[in-house]
């Protein structure tokens, strides 16, 4: 399986969804259907090929939808969720049976009417979540226009489900895998011993949660500040063309009548009548005003009734509010002054003033206006709620994205390898031929380091599994040749080679002061007259027969071969105990054979034997003691007068 071949087929499979929502979606709305009809493919993909392409089906059926109704795209965030909830939900069994599917339907249209609620509330509310129970109505009446189009949309997918072929929904779940299927009880241990590990999934997770919310964050903080700053510089540039009619409409020179006279004046109800113009020119101008600014105070000129404020008279006078105060040098001395923002007795405004001069250049008033920043906040509100509706759906959708490409290229090879590493069995030659097959198996296609990874792990456990068979092979045959070496070739019984080594361990024991042992020379009598008189294979016959008689009533394993007719036997620990019976036994069999006319002379087994015990602190080494026995022997040897004079 390929990753180009995945990527086309993956992107066939969400234009598919794309359409079928789009053709529903359109459908609803020619036919005015009480219903919205543009989640069926999202529901239907997401159960068959899993939660990437769910969510890049609803997410792009939101985007495309825009083009045909206004502000689709904002509710992007309902169709991920409806792809989240139909992928939770079919992976644990939910679309099995049709009593099941019936729970996911308002499982489902809980999350999807919740959503909804809470991006309408966002968008289209003035004052959203002013009231908890206005919320719940507005949720009530959500959550039953959903339940029908999200109700059908399931049991839509539920019965396609059932007649779509096995086959088809295996290869759907295997797309964006990188790696040949893993069997269903390498995925449960995979899944449990995931439980006991600090799991690179986990790490990778939270960093990538971290980073997701960080750029959230600061996405939506910098496109708030954007925004912001934009609709104060385009109220800035309002007011000055606004004020710039209001100064206008002022005769400077008659200030002072104005304020003596206020409507009395000649043409001053026309003046304010005109200012009034001016302000419904614009739903978003709160006050105007025009003050005579002096030490006193702002002396009122003009000042325009609003509808729940009585502008004041004129030649009034109004306290300065705490924000101008630091103004006051540049308001008495008639400079311009910038726009600025407070937040004072009438409320969170921008304000803009002009000065107004006369023919000789003199400042003699101020042309005021006030924006309501509350308004501006709304519509920043309204506009970090699109984003944040838009943003949270893409990101959403590229946190998904990430991170199934994670566990697929990363999580899933490197956990299989593992558990294929750890659950290596040695026992036959057979299971490291099934292991090394399981490793080849898991076909993992990356096309990057971790293939690279995954191709030198096959072949050095290819390779070490041939050197450890040719190992095996060698050890094999060192201990054959090391046996051979150490066992004498007629009798098959341990050599001189095998004894000498014996005697150093004893060597060794001895220094260590904890030995205790016993040597037997057994010597064989009338091997020669045998030889002579019926020949080498019938004395061959004859040294045999004194083995086995040695071995039977010792041990074959503590009998030495050390000479042509000479046995040693050597006894260690809770053996030596034995050694004297034993001996006593030798001696009764042999006296047994030599008293019995019908064995042939090979068959009468006769030998000398001689018997030394370790002294401790009196021998040095293990050769005194076999000193000792092999003197002990011949002098048994000359008591049977068999010598091999004979």
């Amino acid at each position: 399986m390929f990753k180009s071949n995945s990527a086309k087929k993956m992107i066939l499979i969400c234009a598919a969804g794309i359409i079928l929502n789009t053709i529903g979606s359109l459908t609803a709305k020619y036919f005015h259907l009480p219903l919205y009809l543009d989640t069926y493919g999202t529901v239907f993909i997401a159960a068959v090929g899993g939660y990437v392409p769910g969510i890049a089906v609803g997410f792009f059926t939101n985007l495309i939808g825009n083009i045909f109704s206004e502000d689709e795209m904002y509710f992007g965030l309902v169709s991920i969720s409806i792809a989240i909830v139909t992928t939770f939900l079919y992976h644990r069994g939910y679309y099995k049976t049709f009593p099941r599917i019936l729970l996911t339907i308002p499982f489902t249209v809980f999350v999807t009417a919740f959503c909804g609620t809470v991006i309408e509330e966002l968008i289209y509310i003035n004052n959203p979540f002013e009231s908890l129970d206005k919320f719940w109505i507005h949720y009530r009446v959500d959550f039953f226009r959903e339940f029908p189009d999200k109700g059908s949309a399931i049991l839509l997918a539920f019965f396609l489900l059932k007649i779509f072929p096995s086959d088809l929904k295996e290869k759907f779940s295997s797309l964006g895998k990188m790696q040949a299927p893993i069997s269903d009880d390498m995925r449960h241990k995979l899944k449990h011993e995931s439980k006991f590990i600090h799991s690179l999934r986990g790490k990778m997770l939270f960093n990538l949660i971290t980073i997701t919310l960080f750029v959230a964050i600061a996405i939506s903080a910098i496109s708030y500040t954007i925004y912001q700053s934009s609709a104060v510089d385009d109220r800035k540039r309002i007011a000055d063309g606004i004020i710039s009619m209001v100064v206008s409409e002022i005769n400077p020179n008659r200030i002072d009548e104005y304020l003596e006279l206020g409507h009395s004046a000649e043409g001053y109800n026309d003046i304010e009548r005109n200012l009034y113009r001016i302000r419904a020119s614009n739903s978003d101008i709160k006050f105007i005003y025009v003050y005579k600014i002096m030490e006193d105070g702002c002396h009122v000129v003009f000042d325009l009734d609003t509808a729940t404020i009585e502008g004041s008279e004129p030649g009034e006078i109004q306290e300065f509010d705490e924000s101008f105060k630091k103004l006051l040098p540049d308001l008495l001395a008639g400079r311009p002054i910038a726009p600025i923002i407070t937040d004072d007795t009438y409320g969170y405004l921008l304000t803009i003033y002009k000065p107004v001069y006369n023919n000789v250049g003199k400042c003699v008033c101020y042309a005021g206006i006030d924006f309501s920043m509350n308004d501006i906040s709304d519509y920043g509100r309204t506009f970090i709620s699109k984003v944040i509706a838009l943003f949270s759906g893409a990101l959403i959708f590229i946190f998904v994205l990430v991170l199934t490409f994670i566990e697929n290229n990363i999580i899933l090879p490197v956990n299989t390898m593992a558990y294929c590493a750890r659950n290596f069995a040695y026992d036959s030659e057979e299971a490291r031929e099934h292991n090394i097959e399981r490793i080849k198996s898991l076909e993992i296609r990356t096309n990057d380091e971790i293939e690279n990874l995954y191709s030198a792990f096959v072949k050095t456990t290819a390779d070490s599994m041939h050197y450890f068979n040719n190992f095996r092979k060698a050890k094999i045959e060192v201990a054959v040749m090391e046996e051979l070496a150490h066992k004498d070739a007629l009798t098959g019984i341990k050599n001189k080679t095998a004894y000498s080594e014996t005697v150093s361990k004893l060597d060794q024991k001895i220094l260590a002061h904890n030995a205790e042992f016993c040597i037997i020379m057994i010597d064989i009598n009338f091997l020669k007259r045998v030889n002579d008189t019926y020949g080498h294979e019938r004395g061959n016959e004859y040294l045999i027969n004194a083995c086995e008689l040695a071995c039977d009533i010792f041990g074959k394993e503590n009998v030495y071969r050390v000479g042509g007719d000479e046995f040693v036997v050597i006894l260690e620990g809770d053996k030596v105990s034995t050694c004297e019976e034993n001996v006593a036994r030798l001696r009764a069999t042999i006296e047994k054979f030599r008293a019995d006319g019908k064995l042939e002379a090979w068959e009468k087994v006769s030998a000398a034997v001689g018997v030394a015990y370790y002294q401790a602190g009196v021998d040095k080494s293990a050769d005194e003691v076999f000193k000792r026995s092999d003197a002990e022997m011949y002098k048994n040897k000359l008591a049977m007068k068999a010598t091999r004079r004979d």
